[in-house]
């Protein structure tokens, strides 16, 4: 037979169908129960599966391609691994003259010392719906591994326009793997194994944590910070007091980005007896790698027209200072030039707002 399968024969079982049907531990659904599905993989690697796939060849018939598969029964009668080593023919039924049907295409294994069925053997069949006014695919049989649906409409027959196989095939296959393997799988509702698990859907990976599938690697988040704000001199210490503090950054990889919005209240200090020399430091939200001299720009704002604007520089790895870059839009010169304090570029007051975006690069974790 075409179709065969390793320890299932009660005598016949020749060296040949072993090879065939042999393979490693399985994706575990359970201590001794493995899932059910097709060995993915392709000829020329451009496809997730090829293994029992079906393509229309006449107005009623199938190709159904070789593939290999387990098919799972219940925890006492293990695994059942089954190979297709040649192309296999299938015929359907004629459609009602009224109504269409939805058939189901399975991998199917009967052991009789299990189910009574009369028959040990494996085989891939056709189990033909009910037809209706909207039809439904019949239910998958024990001991079975769905491969396809097929619309067949009213009236379809050999000499009446048949089956249109551009759309009345639906894909049901999915897919097992080695153990540890990482699972290709398309639009799979299954929960994981083991947390640490792995799959690929969608063109990205997931892996199991236990209670859900989630992206790996993570993807990252907005995340709120709250800079620290302090002086180069350590003197004139100035705070947020009141002031609407807004500061978000997200990480990917190495990349950091961050931004920020201050609208300083009537209860923020901005430096008691500060000078020129009481530079504004503010902390970033990630180590960066080193220090650099711009890694974006800030808006300072004392009124519409009064503003002016400060480059964004990394003085150490850990924290950031403003340096003034412009005049005002105005056309006005600023007051002090230099790094930013509580009296460049002006002397700062309640309403006063600064803006500011960057991208900088983490150090190595």
């Amino acid at each position: 037979m075409n179709v065969r399968s390793a320890w299932l024969p009660v005598t016949g079982q020749t060296r040949s169908d072993t090879r065939v049907a042999s393979f490693g531990a399985l994706t575990p659904t359970s201590p001794v129960a493995t899932r059910s599905g097709i060995l993915p993989g392709s000829p020329d690697g451009k496809w997730r599966i090829s293994g029992f796939t079906v393509m229309g060849t006449t107005a009623m018939g199938a190709t159904v391609h070789p593939g290999r598969a387990v098919i799972q029964g219940t925890d006492a009668q293990g695994a059942y691994p089954v190979a297709l080593t040649q192309t296999l023919g299938l015929t359907f039924a004629d459609g009602h003259a009224q109504y269409p049907r939805i058939d189901l295409i399975v991998l199917r294994v009967r052991d009789n010392e299990y189910d009574a069925s009369g028959r040990t053997d494996a085989a891939v069949e056709i189990i033909t719906g009910v037809p209706a006014a909207t039809p439904v695919a019949p239910a998958t049989p024990a001991l079975s591994l769905a491969l396809y649906t097929v619309a067949v409409p009213a009236g379809a027959s050999a000499g009446n326009g048949g089956i249109n196989w551009t759309n009345a095939l639906v894909g049901q296959r999915t897919t097992t793997v080695g153990l540890g393997g990482i699972l290709p799988v398309t639009g799979d509702t299954a929960i994981g194994a083991y947390p640490g698990q792995y799959r690929d859907i969608d063109g990205g990976l997931q892996r199991w944590d236990g209670t859900a599938w989630m992206p790996y690697p993570p993807k990252p988040t907005w995340q709120n910070w709250t800079p620290v704000w302090t002086t180069f001199t350590g003197n004139a210490t100035p705070s947020f007091g009141n002031a609407e503090v807004i500061a978000r950054y997200i990480q990917q990889g190495p990349t950091v980005h961050m931004n920020f919005a201050f609208t300083f209240g009537t209860t923020t200090n901005f430096g008691a007896g500060a000078s020129a020399a009481d530079n504004w430091r503010f902390t970033l939200p990630v180590k960066a790698a080193s220090a650099i001299k711009c890694v974006g720009f800030a808006d300072l704002a004392m009124g519409t027209r009064e503003r002016a604007v400060a480059r964004i520089r990394c003085t150490s790895t850990t924290f950031f200072e403003l340096e003034l870059s412009s005049g005002m839009p105005s056309g006005d010169s600023v007051a002090v030039s230099g790094i930013v304090d509580g009296v460049t570029p002006w002397t700062w007051a309640a309403g006063h707002t600064l803006h500011g975006s960057a991208t900088y690069e983490a150090a190595a974790q």
